[in-house]
């Protein structure tokens, strides 16, 4: 004992003052140096925006976990111009040649714009189709689902998403159209009706939401999981073991219930005979070599449902909200429905299709309430690349801000107005100017929304049944329902209506 204190008071006591300065250097200084040199050395230095938004990316956190960031944009766009730089290595633009050289083709053996992974997160067994930051993976992936979504796929579709409108109708006279009048929520049948659709479609059976009135236990998880994701990025610039160490474990367990659901739902439909295709149908079917293995078809098999039914459900309630608070629109909108079908059996995709009032509502209402609120961002190739004449960086986060374009009076007269007479091919004076082509809501290039026409089809056959069948008012108190928070998709609240059955 007494040599070993005879030798522990040879060694140098550790001074209090060098460790109190050690951490205040990795403290105080480091950040603050290095927000200096986002500020006036970085090389995006010269592109505008808030000077707290360039030396940090807690800026853009800060609004984002806010489910504010669509708005700031907008308002960042409205001083700053088509280009504002949101956090260090993040550019958002909102006009329309930035669609062009951020989404389209790239000429010459360019090396495309891959998708920004610290933006998209892996599913525990891998990419989907839109996260997947390998090109080629992506070419036949998308292959792949494209047999599901072609023409022939969707005329044989027609009778089944017919089957569950008809579903919807008879519940809204059940439950909607009754004496008493009672108001009803269209958020909730608008989402029973796109994930039934959508579960019977991907995998040949139905959530029942319709048939219950009630969210099936993966349906409950879709949102919450996708409002998740804004909590998660930050972590993604942390090696994988530590980042699961930062995540709170309920939102670990959340994000597991709504992969093992994805994953049941897959094994059962694999198990089953099938006699009418289904999207699982056409993956296997077209498989071959290079087909799909089973972790990518559950990786996909989550997307597939958010993408086919969540997005499908917002826009419709958004649509529905701007016709109850709009009279006109909403009068011409019935008025040609109603006089385009003496009876409701003459309601067919093909018929639907050319009802141009009803085609202006759904592209107004696309541009005032995109299922997509913010930015789905890319990275710009390593050797750099001309975004609007200018160059930027490789390496550069880059994205579109889907509603700050659409909301631009830049882009579009009277932007924060609804006024489907714009996309009317009447040559309204007023419109003249209007950069239509910015309205790209499901993207724009090779990695477009491969259910667009899908998504066009569902949608027109049941607003237009719906409005045939019912005359429809916003209960009181719904004039504020689009102020809403938004992390990527709308957090939507209750729609609530009164409907009123017609009786022919």
């Amino acid at each position: 004992m007494i040599i070993t204190m005879a030798v522990a008071s040879q060694i140098p006591a550790l001074e209090p003052l060098p460790l109190l300065a050690c951490v205040s250097f990795i403290v105080l200084v480091l950040p603050m140096w290095w927000s200096l040199y986002n500020i006036y050395l970085h090389p995006l230095r010269k592109y505008p925006g808030p000077r707290l938004a360039a030396s940090s990316s807690l800026y853009y956190y800060r609004w984002s976990y806010g489910g504010n960031l669509h708005a700031v944009i907008k308002q960042l766009h409205d001083q700053y111009g088509d280009v504002v730089r949101i956090s260090p290595n993040m550019l958002v633009y909102r006009n329309p040649q930035a669609w062009k050289d951020i989404c389209g083709h790239r000429k010459n053996g360019a090396a495309p714009f891959i998708k920004d992974q610290e933006f998209y997160s892996e599913s525990p067994v891998g990419h989907h189709l839109v996260s997947t930051p390998n090109e080629a993976d992506h070419s036949r992936i998308r292959r792949l689902l494209s047999h599901a979504f072609s023409d022939r796929a969707l005329k044989e579709q027609e009778p089944l998403l017919q089957s569950y409108v008809d579903l919807l109708v008879s519940r809204l006279h059940e439950f909607g159209a009754s004496p008493s009048q009672k108001p009803i929520d269209m958020t909730s049948w608008y989402n029973y009706t796109t994930f039934d659709i959508i579960g019977d479609l991907a995998f040949g059976e139905s959530f029942n939401c319709l048939q219950s009135r009630e969210y099936h236990p993966w349906v409950k998880t879709v949102f919450p999981t996708l409002k998740s994701a804004t909590f998660i990025r930050p972590l993604l610039i942390f090696p994988n073991q530590i980042a699961a160490m930062l995540i709170p474990q309920w939102l670990k367990e959340m994000r597991e219930e709504a992969f093992n659901l994805a994953s049941e739902k897959v094994r059962r439909r694999l198990s089953l005979e099938t006699t009418r295709p289904d999207f699982i149908t056409y993956i296997l079917r077209h498989s071959g070599e290079r087909g799909m293995n089973l972790s990518e078809i559950q990786a996909n098999a989550g997307l597939l449902i958010i993408a086919g039914s969540e997005t499908t459900a917002t826009l419709l309630s958004g649509c529905t909200f701007y016709l109850l608070t709009h009279p006109i629109a909403y009068k011409k909108l019935v008025t040609e429905i109603r006089e385009a079908f003496q009876q409701e059996s003459d309601i067919t995709f093909l018929s639907i299709a050319k009802l141009r009032y009803l085609h202006a509502v759904l592209e107004e209402s696309l541009r005032m309430y995109p299922p997509v609120s913010a930015i789905l961002p890319r990275k710009v190739p390593m050797d750099g690349a001309l975004i609007n004449g200018q160059f930027v960086p490789g390496g550069t986060s880059v994205s579109m801000a889907y509603y700050s374009a659409f909301r631009a009076s830049s882009n579009f007269t009277d932007p924060d107005s609804f006024i489907p007479e714009r996309w009317l091919d009447d040559k309204d004076p007023r419109f003249e100017t209007d950069k239509k082509e910015v309205l790209q809501p499901f993207s724009y290039g090779p990695r477009n929304c491969l259910g667009k026409n899908l998504a066009y089809s569902e949608l027109r056959l049941i607003v237009v049944r719906l409005f045939w069948n019912f005359d429809m008012t916003l209960a009181g108190g719904g004039d504020n329902w689009s102020d809403q928070l938004a992390y990527t998709v709308w957090e939507k609240k209750p729609l609530m209506v009164k409907l009123s059955a017609i009786h022919r």
